[in-house]
């Protein structure tokens, strides 16, 4: 029988195109055998909600720069990644946030944060709701010394 090709039907042939692209498009899905068995939780998995109202930011300051006095209507959450910031909620001191360090300021506060003086900063940030913008902060509110 040299010579002669093996005999397949045009349906067999594409039969196993077919079924070899489903398989690799399984494989590349995440959801192969090996990770259906595994998970990242115990107890139960999460189920995402819905973030439609809640911004988050990354923000760079340049050093020396800060945010108006400012309020959130459900607060809002700062993280420095970098750099070191400065905050102030009104008619208090004004605090040093470093990296790594979370700052929540509850809803209705009003505040202002930014770089410190002599380094840039970068910020996240995450709140939900409105932002009532208010005066600038003053150079004089600026450069008191920060409470650590």
């Amino acid at each position: 029988m040299r010579g002669q090709t093996p005999n397949f039907s045009r349906l067999q042939a594409l039969a196993g195109v077919v079924g070899g692209g489903l398989f690799l498009m399984f494989l590349a899905s995440g959801t192969g055998l090996a990770q259906a068995q595994q998970s990242t939780f115990m107890g139960g998995n999460p189920s995402r909600m819905p973030s439609d109202k809640i911004s988050t930011l990354r923000l760079k300051f340049p050093k020396g720069s800060r945010s108006n006095w400012h309020t959130h209507t459900w607060g809002q959450l700062l993280m420095v990644e970098e750099g070191k910031g400065l905050t102030q909620d009104r008619g208090g001191a004004v605090k040093e946030m470093l990296p790594g360090q979370p700052w929540f300021t509850k809803a209705g506060i009003e505040h202002w944060h930014g770089a410190a003086p002599d380094v840039d900063m970068i910020q996240l940030t995450i709140y939900e709701g409105e932002v009532k913008w208010l005066e600038p902060v003053t150079d004089q509110q600026y450069r008191v010394a920060p409470q650590r």
